[in-house]
């Protein structure tokens, strides 16, 4: 005898809802267009891209995301943002999900990723701004390939990308004041964060 049952897979709603709650965004408004992912400038390096993200956020796919290496590489440069149809704001979803990363304690697989982050965020604070010289060499000196990137450095030169010292820039105060701030709400989400 055979039956019409169906078989119904429902994803586990508790992590989308957790995402919606800390980020203010609708998960479920995506609808895949891939735009965010086409306008990404570090989509090439991302093992899943912006729309891959948010799909998985809908199934509930928690533990892929909290380990990929898309939410240490995205640079919050709002691109995604701006160009969703639906104007989901993807970088304060990329947000909520690092954030509930640092909380769990969570590593990137690839230990280099952390690093410049942690680089790449310390210099904007102290600089106003991020510094070629400055990110490229604390980089190679702790990640311990100092001779990382070396090939570029005659193109860069040429360009004119190496020539000045890190020196703070104009509005320095401002941008560290801004970083403060964050750094603030940042510990005090961190408190709430619970999953």
């Amino acid at each position: 005898m055979q039956t019409n049952e169906s078989i119904a897979i429902s994803p586990a709603k508790q992590f989308r809802l957790f995402v919606e709650e800390h980020s203010g965004q609708q998960i479920l408004s995506c609808y895949q267009c891939g735009k965010c992912t086409a306008g990404c400038p570090l989509a090439y390096a991302m093992d899943i891209g912006p729309r891959q993200v948010m799909r998985a956020i809908q199934l509930g796919l928690r533990d892929e995301l909290l380990h990929c290496n898309t939410i240490w590489l995205c640079v919050f440069c709002q691109t995604c943002s701006a160009r969703c149809p639906r104007q989901i704001d993807i970088a304060k979803v990329m947000e909520s999900i690092r954030l509930l990363a640092i909380k769990e304690k969570v590593r990137p697989a690839d230990k280099d990723i952390a690093i410049f982050h942690r680089i790449f965020f310390s210099l904007i604070p102290r600089l106003g701004r991020v510094h070629e010289i400055a990110l490229g060499g604390a980089y190679n000196l702790i990640s311990r390939h100092p001779l990382t990137n070396t090939k570029l450095l005659p193109e860069m030169i040429i360009k004119g990308k190496l020539l000045s010292l890190p020196t703070p820039s104009k509005g320095t105060s401002e941008v560290k004041s801004m970083f403060t701030k964050a750094k603030k709400a940042t510990r005090e989400r961190e408190d709430d964060v619970t999953i």
